[in-house]
């Protein structure tokens, strides 16, 4: 019995996850439409009639109050949580007992979280990320609620069998000449041919890293990169996993399976022999195989029955929706800036393994003066909301004239002819007529609509330019085809002699990992 809700003020239905149990006890209350088409709406209304009166209870505590609920408790045990993101609430519900309210509440930051990753900067105007979670074609309102339900199932499956997703960590296999080699081998070839290639489309592969399931086996940043937040890259690992999961019938593992693989004895690891098919690759790319190297023998039955049965696997083909966009923070000398695009391409490799490539498309310093506008703005909304007319009036004018010029420019640069920028245009003018022009109002308190209007402009602009392809994968700007196959290939190259080791190795030995620092 499971659901988790996120609603609008006036109780609007904007997305929804519910378990078979939780629709099933709705459909039994409410009922719901047989006709062919219409099973959809029907279960938005009943969700909808079911929420009602919490939404309009909360909001009404909050406007009289001041402050709204956080969790209760019903008399049959199920549990609410609640918390109001500006004019979005999130309500998630659990009634079998198998959840308490600090992971119902993880679940709710993390569902906001995957949100900001698929919408960037979008989720500060309310208004906007409205339409975005519940566009008007009921089509395409489903393909997208399918993919966030998907994303939300992933975190969920992770959360209950995988340790890293239990701490929220990032967990690194251990394996100091295969990880070295790895990262050596992302470094100095793979990257930089990427980079160097003249089919990019002038995207820059900022991120490389492999996966082994949710693990990590190398990891590399250009120079130019900075430091992936810990957060992000578990939001790109679930995505990941959710475009590629991993098979469960090969990866359960016994109690009796850990038992024989938990390290309890000297740690040895094997050195596979190099594969006899012919590839031009540098001899600094093979593992290297000493006289001396210790063999692993695999003792149980059950992990070589594992090993055997992985080289039936095919490779699964790639995604048609990649690369997908995503919104991660960077940090530059100017500070941290959230939410800025990229392109991910999750390539499969072997099932269970993938390269991941994360990019800096050319267009992403428009989103970086946007965040610079919005700051500015907010900042100001914050002076003119709690301070006197006065100080706020002088602190006001500090935070928009440091602005002004560069946002005359930004809108000029970005040219009239698109309906999103002259809209700018016509609330920026009415703006500066009203806080700068002799007789006006000025830096009062009359501004605060106005940097509400200015903020949903801006984020509008980031919405054209970044989140306005008809689908995932619909970018024009894009690493080609040919260009991810080359990469695909020149991993699964390096990878040949030892991906079953790691596919066993992975699941079966909890010694091979290590938390890096958050």
């Amino acid at each position: 019995m499971k659901c988790l809700l996120i609603a609008s003020e006036s109780a609007e239905v904007l997305f929804h996850w519910t378990d078979p149990e939780f629709q099933q006890s709705i459909q039994q209350q409410y009922g719901a439409s047989q006709e062919d088409g219409q099973g959809l709406p029907a279960f938005e209304d009943s969700i909808s009639t079911l929420f009602a009166p919490i939404i309009i209870s909360c909001s009404t505590m909050v406007d009289r109050l001041g402050n709204g609920y956080s969790s209760f408790t019903t008399e049959n045990n199920h549990i609410y949580v609640l918390h109001q993101f500006d004019e979005c609430l999130y309500i998630v519900v659990n009634g079998d007992g198998e959840e308490g309210e600090d992971t119902l509440r993880r679940k709710i930051y993390v569902m906001k979280k995957m949100i900001e990753v698929q919408f960037g900067m979008v989720t500060l105007s309310s208004h906007l990320l409205r339409k975005e979670l519940r566009p008007q074609d009921t089509e395409q309102r489903s393909r997208l609620w399918k993919h966030l339900q998907s994303l939300l199932e992933t975190y969920s499956y992770l959360r209950e069998n995988d340790q890293s997703f239990l701490v929220e960590a990032v967990e690194r296999l251990i394996h100091p000449t295969l990880c070295e080699q790895c990262i050596e081998f992302l470094e100095r070839r793979l990257v930089p041919q990427l980079n160097s290639s003249v089919e990019r489309a002038g995207e820059e592969v900022l991120h490389a890293f492999i996966l082994v399931h949710t693990k990590l086996l190398a990891f590399y940043s250009s120079r130019n990169a900075s430091t992936l937040a810990t957060s992000d890259l578990l939001a790109i690992i679930i995505m990941a996993q959710n475009m590629y999961p991993s098979n469960v019938d090969l990866d359960d593992v016994g109690p009796e399976d850990v038992e024989s693989t938990s390290g309890s004895g000297p740690e040895s690891f094997y050195t596979p022999e190099p594969s006899p098919t012919d590839r031009d690759s540098s001899s600094s790319d093979k593992p290297e195989t000493g006289g001396s190297a210790p063999m692993f023998e695999f003792m149980d039955p059950d992990v070589q029955m594992a090993e055997d049965s992985l080289q039936a696997l095919e490779v699964p083909p790639p995604d048609p929706s990649s690369p997908r966009r995503v919104f991660l923070e960077i940090s530059s000398k100017e500070g941290l800036y959230p939410m800025m695009p990229h392109s991910m391409y999750c390539l499969p490799l072997w099932p269970g393994i993938t390269l991941v490539l994360l990019t800096k498309i050319p267009t992403g310093a428009v989103a970086m003066s946007v965040y610079k506008f919005l700051e500015a703005f907010a900042k100001l909304d914050k002076c003119l909301s709690e301070g006197q007319d006065s100080s706020a009036a002088t602190r006001g004018q500090l935070v928009i004239h440091d602005i002004r010029s560069k946002l005359d420019k930004f809108i000029k640069a970005l040219g009239p002819s698109e309906l999103q920028s002259a809209q700018l245009l016509n609330v920026w003018t009415e703006f500066k007529n009203r806080a700068f022009a002799r007789g006006g109002p000025g830096f009062n308190r009359g501004l605060i609509p106005w940097c509400t209007k200015m903020k949903t402009q801006l984020c509008g602009i980031y919405r054209q330019c970044f989140l306005s392809a008809s689908g995932p994968g619909d970018f024009p700007q894009c690493l080609p085809p040919s260009l991810q196959e080359r990469a695909q290939t020149m991993v699964q190259e390096k990878l040949m002699d030892w991906k079953d080791f790691l596919l066993v190795k992975s699941k079966r030995n909890i010694t091979m990992v290590s938390y890096p620092a958050p």
